[in-house]
Formats: C-alpha cells, structure tokens, sequence
C-alpha cells in the first residue's frame, strides 16, 4: 500500500509542483509589492491577477485544483508517514 502511495504522492507532487509554487511566489511578491515600503518594480495588482489565476483567465478554477493538489499530497504523504497504522502492541505486564 505504501508503495502505491509514494508513486501517487510522486506525480501528484510533479503536477502540482509549479502551480503552487506560483501560487506561493506570486502571493508572498503581491503582499512585498503593496504593504512595504520597497520598490520591486512589480504592481501587486500583477501579482494578484497571476496568484488568483485571473491572468490565464482560470480564476473560477485555479484555487480549487490548487486545494485538491494539496490535498492529494496531504492524504498521500499522512498515508506513508505511518501516523495511521493500527500496530497491536502484545502486552508486556508481568
């Protein structure tokens, strides 16, 4: 079971790979870009239409396959850390 879940957990993992690193980058640069007092030479309002999804007009859709990205990964990844497993422990009293 395990090993379905690394290869699982691997090509979800490619897929969603850049997504959510856009995601992240874009989110991280639009807050930079608008709160401080720093000038990138990037409007936050770029930023947000690219971190939305808006800019490749799949703002409807963009956040949800992001969340089922992460999903996946959470599911898969808990799976294989063994947080899960019901081991029966033999009871050792005397």
């Amino acid at each position: 079971m395990k090993k379905a879940f690394r290869k699982y957990h691997r090509i979800l993992g490619i897929i969603v790979c850049l997504p959510l690193l856009l995601t992240v980058l874009t989110g991280m640069l639009a807050t930079i870009a608008g709160e401080w007092p720093i000038n990138l030479g990037l409007s936050s309002n770029l930023m947000l239409k690219i971190h939305t999804g808006e800019i490749f007009h799949l703002q409807a859709i963009y956040p949800i396959l992001n969340g089922f990205g992460l999903i996946g990964l959470l599911v898969t990844g808990m799976s294989m850390s063994g947080l899960f497993n019901q081991k029966k422990r033999l009871n050792t009293s005397n």
